[in-house]
């Protein structure tokens, strides 16, 4: 909130109007920023997303979602604001250390896994080509990604249901985000290991079978991702964490999971929660 009222500080300094465009140039923490505060200032300017990280190209500058964190709960104040436009240059890619570029990558699994069977074997086939930049791999995915993700936007821009499920393993990541201290983890490996925990939860409640948990944790690990949260965190760290999840509806969590074959997802309330209790169980030293 403090870096939100220096942007404020300097457009009112400068005497900005409703014509001004703000531009957000950076990653994802800069674009939901700088989104908030156009939505915000003068009830709403345009704004610019120009993504320079995996993870602002392939997921969160496309969509509306603007908004910064609280320190009770990740992306807890915000609005629906979308960009006049979105401008991705892949040569950014370039200048990201290994460990973001690889951070990016969780969202492009995340993609094949709950809607787009196909990306996620093209994956499988193309891991080491997006691990070493190459151009033309990055290219594709970029632009699969924002396909899927434009695809559920277009028919839930609120997400008032279907857009949820955009957000599979990230009630355990925010979690891992959350009690870690923000920027410990970045966001791709917490969602890595979120997904993985929501697999673990699958597979134990049959929703799917033991074959596709292997291919997630397989991809996971060639990615250079965590398939774990780290032992110290315990389960009542994650239970308190999660029962403020924006998913949270009438006291009760919903959650995306896995179901049926690859590329099947659903948002629902209706799990078994000793499948959740024995996850994570199964993840925490206590």
């Amino acid at each position: 909130m403090a870096t939100l009222m220096k942007i404020f500080d300097k457009a009112i300094e400068t005497r900005m109007d409703r014509k001004c465009t703000f531009v957000a140039l950076g990653g994802g923490v800069i674009g939901d920023m700088c989104g908030f505060a156009a939505a915000s200032f003068l009830r709403g300017v345009n704004f610019i997303q120009i993504p320079t990280t995996v993870m602002a190209q392939v997921d969160s500058s496309v969509g509306g979602k603007t908004g910064v964190n609280h320190p009770l709960g990740k992306n807890l104040i915000g609005a629906f604001y979308q960009p006049q436009c979105v401008l991705v240059d892949t040569d950014t890619l370039n200048t990201l250390p290994d460990r973001e570029l690889a951070s990016g990558i969780a969202e492009i699994i995340k993609y094949g896994l709950i809607r787009d069977a196909p990306f996620f074997e093209w994956q499988e086939k193309n891991m080491e080509a997006l691990l070493a930049r190459d151009a033309g791999a990055f290219a594709y995915a970029i632009k699969r990604s924002c396909e899927n993700k434009a695809e559920v936007v277009s028919l839930d821009e609120l997400e008032g249901g279907v857009r949820a499920t955009l957000n599979l393993g990230h009630t355990f990541g925010h979690a891992i985000e959350t009690r870690l201290g923000y920027g410990e983890w970045l966001h791709g490996e917490a969602v890595a290991a979120g997904m993985a925990m929501a697999a673990d939860m699958c597979v134990r409640m049959g929703w799917i079978d033991k074959s596709l948990q292997s291919r997630i944790l397989s991809l996971l690990e060639r990615a250079k991702l965590p398939t774990a949260p780290p032992r110290h965190l315990t389960t009542e760290m994650f239970r308190s964490t999660m029962s403020l999840d924006k998913k949270v509806a009438d006291g009760k969590l919903k959650m995306i999971l896995l179901k049926g074959s690859l590329g099947n997802c659903l948002f629902t309330s209706d799990f078994d929660p000793k499948a959740l209790d024995a996850t994570l169980a199964a993840f925490c030293d206590k």
